[in-house]
């Protein structure tokens, strides 16, 4: 790469003013190298990981053990039932709160000047926060293995077969590295992370706890259930259900989610990364 493409030390480069400059290939090198820093910094802060770890145990021992005895009597059956309706379900919100602390991290590194020290390097924009996405998504996996891992051990009865399996698991994935745009974007629009994790959370709760994650919506009120089936969380979690279950309709579920997964990416992806260019 050359000198001129270098900016002075300590000295900003003009927004934007190389992106059109940097190629594919150069793109992608950039972007592993973030990954890898990235990667590094959580292996120097394992605390980090203590939400992709321990979340899913958390929520799965608290729904199945504490709801699990009412909830498989509404399912026409026992615990049992309930843990193969919440598990699924379980799957599709894995991606929200570690969606909301990408967030919060990236607030956290504007604050201390690390996006600062990026935005004076001769890099691709946009690959500080594809490699953020990556990162995260990594972290989703992690914490999909531990909950599918405690699911099994509880009674989980998979009723279809590991490709099914690996399918809703994808389909999770891309829909919860979506989400982390719409979080990057709050992270740098919002003055600090408290500020990100209150915001998150308000319109988090309503998306995870209006959807048929928990509950099926035929139990809930007539406006709750209307909701419920516009909730993208409802679609993931069925079209999950679908797949792990064998029961219900798979496609219309799956499209539906592959169609708000590449909505989200389109909106949010090009609005943040426009706002990491010119955030002062």
């Amino acid at each position: 790469m050359s000198a001129a493409t270098v900016a002075a030390p300590g000295r900003p480069q003009r927004p934007g003013a190389d992106e059109g400059r940097i190629g594919p290939r150069a793109h992608l090198r950039h972007t592993g190298a973030l990954v890898r820093r990235n990667a590094m910094q959580i292996k120097n802060d394992p605390e980090s990981m203590f939400d992709a770890l321990l979340m899913p145990i958390v929520f799965t021992l608290l729904f199945v053990y504490v709801f699990g005895g009412a909830m498989g009597g509404s399912l026409g059956g026992d615990r049992s039932a309930y843990v193969n309706y919440i598990i699924p379900g379980l799957l599709a919100m894995g991606g929200l709160n570690i969606a909301m602390s990408v967030g919060s991290g990236v607030n956290d590194d504007f604050n201390k000047g690390v996006m600062d020290r990026f935005r004076t390097m001769p890099i691709a924009r946009s690959s500080v926060l594809t490699a953020k996405m990556l990162v995260e998504s990594g972290r989703m996996l992690v914490s999909t293995v531990i909950l599918l891992s405690l699911a099994f051990l509880i009674g989980f009865d998979l009723r279809t077969g590991p490709l099914e399996l690996l399918a809703a698991v994808a389909l999770a994935l891309l829909f919860g590295s979506s989400l982390t745009w719409i979080f990057m974007l709050l992270g740098l629009t919002m003055k600090t992370p408290q500020a990100v994790q209150g915001v998150g959370f308000m319109v988090l709760m309503p998306l995870q706890f209006g959807s048929s994650i928990f509950a099926p919506p035929t139990t809930m009120p007539g406006w709750m259930e209307a909701f419920t089936k516009i909730n993208p969380l409802s679609n993931l979690a069925d079209a999950a259900r679908a797949l792990m279950n064998g029961q219900g309709a798979v496609a219309h579920p799956v499209l539906i989610t592959l169609a708000w997964t590449a909505g989200i990416t389109l909106v949010f992806a090009p609005l943040a990364v426009n706002k990491f260019r010119k955030k002062t």
